[in-house]
């Protein structure tokens, strides 16, 4: 509740500047997360390609489990997909 008060306190001009800031960097985070997952996607397409010809079922099925695999191990239950 400190932290709040302290905003809260801030005059106008410095709660722009944060707010900015914080707008950037959220902008800045989610363009690298987007260019990192186009290029896993474009990495296992070609993998695909190259060691299934392009059959795109076998890789989904693959994928499908490699990703509860995934969503499961950390806290050994499938939970996560509740928050999605």
């Amino acid at each position: 509740m400190l932290i709040c008060n302290d905003i809260l306190k801030l005059d106008m001009r410095t709660r722009q500047k944060l707010d900015l800031r914080y707008f950037g960097k959220n902008i800045i985070i989610a363009v690298g997360l987007v260019l990192v997952w186009r290029g896993i996607w474009i990495l296992l397409d070609l993998f695909d390609q190259w060691a299934f010809g392009g059959g795109h079922i076998i890789t989904a099925i693959i994928g499908i489990a490699l990703g509860f695999l995934l969503l499961y191990f950390p806290e050994r239950t499938l939970k996560t997909l509740e928050r999605l």
